[in-house]
């Protein structure tokens, strides 16, 4: 059993998630809970190197499927290393995406489906799963438009799709939002970031008072 909570936030590109998880922190820390902010693909040496080869513009050639497992075997790594070490010790981890990522991209928008994607990653996993995840929602035009103007942001090889693929994924975190309602909460993203921030915050909260 761990004894921190584990938080996920979820979203397309340009969604506004590192800032968010930046904010959150700083806050609860200030607060005096002890907090660790990681991402996905990422956040520690092996599956930083995994990211580098799905994220790579150059790899357009990558079959869904090989995709899907590289991302799950990213998240195996950075589970076992670096997560659940933090949650034994009582540590609150805001981690930019997990699992409903896979599902979202690789199920739904890439179509191999949510169930098969699922199986990958509950191996992977092993029914380690967030005690809350914010989804932010956020239409593909003013994602993308973010994206376009932040100078100082990679471009990976995810925001090169075109629009009709980020608006499956905006389909599939909808459909993990009905699948899952007593874990996900959707915010709207579309809107300023100081607005965005405060719904956030506020559900958060509500999520650790209990």
């Amino acid at each position: 059993m761990t004894k921190g909570i584990f938080i996920t936030i979820e979203g397309g590109e340009g969604s506004g998630k590192t800032t968010l998880i930046q904010r959150l922190s700083h806050v609860l820390q200030q607060k005096g809970w002890d907090v660790m902010t990681t991402r996905e693909p990422g956040g520690i040496p092996i599956a930083e190197q995994i990211r580098t080869v799905i994220l790579d513009p150059a790899h357009t050639v990558m079959d869904a499927r090989t995709e899907a497992l590289l991302y799950a075997a990213s998240r195996r790594q950075h589970l076992v290393e670096k997560v659940l070490p933090a949650l034994e010790q009582g540590v609150i981890v805001i981690c930019d995406r997990f699992v409903d990522s896979s599902l979202a991209y690789q199920g739904h928008a890439r179509g191999l489906g949510m169930d098969a994607v699922w199986e990958i990653n509950r191996f992977a996993i092993q029914d380690i799963m967030p005690e809350l995840t914010l989804f932010l929602d956020v239409s593909p035009e003013v994602g993308l438009s973010r994206i376009n103007a932040a100078a100082d942001r990679e471009i990976n090889r995810l925001d090169l799709e075109r629009h009709s693929f980020h608006e499956r994924v905006r389909e599939g975190y909808r459909m993990l939002l009905k699948r899952f309602p007593e874990r996900i909460v959707s915010v709207n993203a579309d809107r300023l970031p100081d607005d965005v921030f405060e719904e956030a915050l506020q559900v958060l909260m509500d999520r650790l008072n209990r």
